[in-house]
């Protein structure tokens, strides 16, 4: 069976990849290659054996770069911090793409190629980017010495799956998970001694769990807090070899040992492996492109966002924006409807409240409350309509309406005007 998930990093990666696709698809075996090579970031099979092959005669360990943006507003003053580290093992093998989405602090970056991972945010100073990218490397330098994965399963870090046989004490902690075991490890990063005692050792005792200091300064804040590890001491996990990997990992890396490269301006930085044109766009932060506005939209931001968030290219007035409020809080007090409703007109109600403060100037929205939030008045003529279903359909319909004639017929609008849809349906069917 194809397994979907697998992103190669090595030539022999890709053709033990590309005989699943073969099998798969009934593909020739040069098509196959061209494939397995495109999941891997590659253009062909052509490109991934000169770049791979290449990498590999230069230097038997692995590039990888991290890349952060940065804007000061105090300072006016923009910049790209770039560091540039050397894997035992090529990236992918380490961790596939979602298990370093799920990652933390390595979450907050993209793999843009094999050797290259970008935030795209814009930073709000040099010194956010740069803690940014030490905290990424020395989760990825944890990851990378252990062979542990980000776990999901947050439950099996408590003794018998039970919230109430939490660790004391425990702060920045994180769930790992032994891929060859499914052992769950538990990462406590507390501003603490790094001396079991206490509470925290009768913990361990009464649950059978190994919790011990590590010798490693950690992962969260090296030389403030102190890194823990626990498990379930039952169930015959080899936890010396695990501490050992982790003892011997070498110093991480933080703000005071950086030696990463920093430049003016948000140029984006290309990675030797980034040759193809696919390359160079997923290079780009996605914070620092500058958007424009169209006929039917306009961006929420310009830049520095790393999501490309629209409103319509109009402007609702405040009055209306106040009798959405008013609509929508009258329909989400009333029981004449089905819960689910709430649930699209609370997606609804926060999106027109940004739309709000983007369609106005500040010295505009500062004269008025959080009109979107907050209680409605039980004696509000809406309210009192809200009291039959057939009512709170009408209140919708009038939403509905405004929307329509105040906004310009667009996507984002009729994103929206679907979740009023939906809940009209819903409610007129009961």
């Amino acid at each position: 069976m194809l397994n979907k998930t697998i992103q190669p990093s090595t030539i022999g990666g890709i053709k033990r990849h590309a005989k699943q696709i073969k099998k798969s698809n009934g593909l020739s075996h040069y098509e196959a290659l061209d494939i397995a090579a495109q999941n891997a970031s590659f253009e062909n099979f052509a490109h991934a054996r000169n770049r791979l092959q290449h990498s590999n005669t230069v230097n038997s360990s692995y590039q990888l770069f991290f890349t952060c943006y940065w804007y000061d507003r105090k300072i006016h003053k923009a910049g790209r911090e770039v560091l540039e580290i050397k894997l035992s093992t090529p990236l992918f093998e380490i961790a596939s793409k979602s298990e370093l989405k799920n990652a933390n602090s390595l979450g907050w970056f993209r793999p843009a190629s094999p050797d290259h991972l970008v935030d795209d945010h814009v930073n709000p100073s040099q010194e956010a980017a740069v803690n940014k990218i030490c905290k990424a490397v020395r989760v990825l330098r944890f990851m990378e010495a252990t062979g542990l994965k980000p776990s999901r399963d947050y439950n099996a870090a408590y003794p018998n799956k039970d919230h109430n046989n939490k660790l004391p004490d425990s702060d920045h902690s994180s769930e790992w998970c032994a891929s060859d075991s499914g052992q769950i490890i538990l990462i406590d990063e507390p501003y603490l001694d790094p001396i079991v005692d206490g509470k925290r050792a009768a913990w361990a005792k009464k649950h059978n769990w190994y919790l011990q200091a590590s010798k490693w300064a950690g992962m969260y804040y090296p030389g403030m807090s102190n890194m823990f590890v626990s498990t379930d001491a039952s169930t015959g996990y080899d936890f010396k070899g695990l501490m050992s990997k982790i003892d011997n990992i070498p110093y991480p890396i933080t703000e005071e040992n950086w030696t990463g490269m920093s430049s003016k301006g948000h140029e984006t930085f290309l990675s030797p492996l980034c040759v193809t044109p696919q390359d160079k766009k997923r290079a780009v932060a996605k914070g620092t492109i500058y958007r424009e506005s169209s006929s039917k939209t306009q961006p929420m931001r310009r830049w520095d966002a790393p999501h490309n968030e629209r409103r319509p290219n109009a402007v609702m007035s405040v009055e209306s924006h106040q009798l959405a409020a008013r609509l929508i809080k009258a329909v989400q007090q009333s029981a004449e409807k089905p819960i689910a409703v709430n649930r699209r007109l609370s997606s609804v109600k926060s999106k027109l409240e940004d739309w709000f403060f983007s369609e106005y100037e500040r010295g505009v929205t500062d004269k008025y409350d959080l009109f979107y939030y907050g209680d409605i008045d039980r004696n509000d003529p809406f309210v009192l309509q809200a009291n039959s279903s057939k009512g709170v359909v009408s209140l919708l319909q009038q939403l509905k309406d405004m929307l329509l004639g105040a906004y310009v017929d667009c996507g984002p609008l009729r994103k929206m005007i679907g979740k009023i849809n939906t809940s009209i349906k819903l409610t007129s069917n009961i």
